[in-house]
């Protein structure tokens, strides 16, 4: 995969993994890049070598920008929405399933599928600038595969105002009040060495306890294969409205 079409790229060091991945609009999130990142995910489960994960995206701006409007705009049958909305539902459930814990650096604003990613991880580490919206909802669609992540991480009240409210931005500090950042950090430093310092903690732990939980905090989630190709089913009709593509053709007119 050329970096013109992103990346995703895993490292290991010290029985850490990091999993990074980039795009050069605002590190957002095509098909091929979501299943990239399902996969590595996956892939570095099943790695003995690796006893914790890190996902983190690159740059110093966007941790990421949700969906690429360039794919959502080149959608015209059901079939291939779905399949694009699945993407999503691969990620979070390769997050969901995988036997390590996993740690979520989030160093910028994030929008749509990006906090579901925050939100699907077990330990997510933030900067203030990290502010978090769920746009879903003015664009036609609604929030539905990222939903089930995002509501387990802080409950259906501030899920609902998230949802709801689908223009409005939400700062770091209601995130973290909310829980669904567990630190915030006013610099980069201090963050990546707060990540640093929990994933080196964790890969010094036992793998055996860590794996066990983790089955613990996912517990009442195993029905998510299912019930997240139901929601990428209903992101994949309603992405083909009038209101969804005249949205995007306008916001990228702007843009």
């Amino acid at each position: 995969m050329s970096e013109q079409n992103g990346a995703v790229n895993l490292s290991i060091e010290h029985n850490i993994g990091t999993i990074e991945f980039y795009h050069p609009k605002g590190n957002s999130l095509p098909g091929a890049i979501l299943r990239k990142l399902a996969n590595t995910i996956t892939e570095a489960g099943e790695n003995n070598e690796i006893h914790v994960i890190v996902i983190k995206s690159r740059g110093e701006g966007a941790f990421c920008a949700g969906a690429s409007f360039d794919e959502l705009i080149a959608i015209e049958d059901y079939d291939t929405g779905k399949n694009f909305f699945m993407g999503f539902a691969l990620v979070l459930n390769a997050m969901r399933t995988c036997p390590k814990l996993i740690i979520v650096r989030v160093h910028g604003k994030t929008v749509g599928g990006g906090v579901g990613i925050a939100s699907a991880g077990d330990y997510t580490f933030a900067h203030e600038n990290a502010s978090v919206k769920l746009s879903e909802l003015a664009l036609g669609i609604g929030p539905f595969v990222v939903g089930p992540a995002v509501e387990r991480k802080v409950g259906t009240s501030a899920f609902s105002t998230m949802a709801v409210d689908a223009t409005n931005w939400y700062d770091s500090k209601f995130a973290e009040q909310k829980g669904l950042f567990n630190k915030v950090f006013d610099s980069v430093s201090d963050l990546n060495q707060a990540v640093r310092e929990l994933a080196t903690q964790l890969a010094q732990s036992s793998p055996e306890a860590m794996r066990d939980l983790k089955a613990v905090l996912w517990k009442g989630t195993e029905d998510w294969d299912l019930l997240l190709e139901q929601r990428a089913e209903i992101s994949g009709r309603l992405v083909l409205s009038d209101f969804t593509k005249n949205f995007i053709n306008k916001f990228k007119s702007k843009s």
